[in-house]
């Protein structure tokens, strides 16, 4: 599915005396007019790009409708935000005591639509709506987060825009290697530096859980089921992370453990379908880079260009169950095709039809080589050349564009199927989320 996203932009013009025959000139910048909520035209936001850093994190919201005396607004973003009435003859505005990010604004007379003026609080950080309720109507089911960063200087500086290439420093290999991928294939210390591996403390023993990627010396990022149990978020010190590891039995070259400083599930996450299924681990001391320890890049909205076919073909790491329906003692990988949301569904109607949304993907082959349990929280990475279209897989880096999340399970145990399609948290849509965290925590 793809997001409603309208962007005009609206040129001040002054008729002045001047050399040209128009008679016309411009004045200012330009100004981007948006719509905030996804399937909502009642609400809009106007923009002016290229004005100082300290005031480029703000911008004016317009709400058109007619609202009747005592009409009640609650506004709910995911930063710290002011909020401020241009028209305070009519309405009044208070933060809520109870909610952060939260502001209340009720009518004192009647009054056809309303326009305020939302400012970060956090030079370079944009508020976004997460909920614009009317008279306890929801207006915003499908906030846009993150469509005015591109635009923020100031936001730039500290993390990655969905849509600005990142770093030349992610992504890439430090030690010898063959870049040549095939299905469930082994591998070598350090083909894939960032794939971590998630650890819980269970009765006084550990036990390996998930798969995760490295993403910064501070953050790994994985799915939300494999950091939580029944939707509630697991105590940090139940958890450990392995960075560098390749045996799962056994000793390595190059491991670094770390203890959990901090879980973040996103706030949607929903455990029955596994909506929203990402989350962020913070660890308490930093990774240290070296051969065996490296962070992969986060897509970026204009990799896709760069790819040699429209095929977008990923690999999955990990030490998920194999053939013998046992953890994998080595670290493996294998390489499997994004497939279309109608090639999925036709597979199996009842079950993706179900749990499919346009915060997810598909990917496979259905020929026996899938993700499979213990691979969970791994990353679908896709190999992209530094020169577009480039078929050579020696000069590029591995980016993150899913996270592996759930699959049709067998009929006769609870362990995948592998001759289904794998679902997986399309990366793509959260970026904004993780850098707002990264940056923040």
């Amino acid at each position: 599915m793809k997001q409603e996203l309208i962007y005009v932009f609206i040129t001040l013009l002054l008729n002045v005396n001047a050399d040209n025959d128009s008679g016309w000139t411009f004045i200012g910048n330009p100004i981007l007019l948006a719509r905030p909520c996804n399937g909502s035209t009642d609400i809009s936001v106007t923009f002016e790009p290229g004005v100082a850093p300290e005031e480029e994190n703000s911008y004016t919201v317009f709400i058109e409708k007619k609202f009747p005396k005592t009409s009640r607004i609650i506004l709910k973003f995911d930063a710290d935000a002011s909020v401020t009435l241009k028209d305070r003859n009519f309405a009044r505005i208070s933060a809520s005591k109870y909610e952060s990010n939260t502001f209340d604004i009720v009518f004192f007379k009647e009054h056809n639509g309303i326009s305020f003026i939302v400012k970060g609080l956090t030079p370079g950080t944009v508020p976004y709506f997460t909920n614009v309720k009317i008279n306890s109507k929801e207006y915003c089911k499908k906030p846009l987060g993150g469509f005015l960063d591109q635009y923020i200087s100031g936001y730039q500086d500290h993390a990655e825009s969905a849509s600005r290439e990142p770093a030349t420093s992610c992504g890439r290999r430090k030690v010898g290697h063959t870049e040549l991928i095939v299905s469930a294939a082994p591998t070598k210390p350090g083909d894939w530096p960032w794939h971590v591996a998630l650890y819980k403390l269970e009765r006084s023993s550990i036990k390996y859980i998930c798969g995760g990627t490295l993403i910064s010396e501070n953050f790994v990022l994985t799915a939300a089921h494999c950091t939580s149990s029944r939707g509630v978020k697991l105590l940090p010190e139940v958890l450990s992370v392995v960075l560098g590891k390749y045996n799962l039995i056994g000793g390595d070259i190059g491991t670094q453990e770390r203890e959990v400083y901090q879980i973040i599930l996103h706030d949607k996450f929903e455990h029955r379908h596994l909506d929203h299924d990402i989350a962020l681990i913070k660890l308490k001391t930093e990774a240290v880079f070296n051969d065996y320890v490296q962070p992969a890049c986060l897509w970026y909205d204009k990799a896709q260009e760069k790819l040699p076919t429209n095929e977008v073909l990923g690999t999955i790491v990990g030490w998920g169950f194999d053939i013998n329906e046992s953890l994998s003692h080595q670290l493996n990988q294998a390489s499997m095709p994004i497939v279309s949301e109608n090639t999925c569904i036709k597979s199996n109607p009842l079950f993706y039809a179900t749990v499919l949304n346009e915060n997810k993907f598909c990917a496979g082959h259905r020929n026996g080589t899938s993700a499979c349990n213990g691979d969970s929280g791994s990353a679908f990475q896709v190999f992209v050349p530094d020169v577009a279209k480039d078929t050579n897989k020696t000069n590029g880096a591995w980016f993150v564009r899913g996270i592996v999340s759930l699959t049709v399970s067998r009929t006769d145990v609870a362990i995948c199927d592998p001759e289904y399609y794998v679902v997986f948290t399309d990366v793509g849509k959260y970026i904004h989320w993780i850098n707002k965290n990264m940056k923040k925590n």
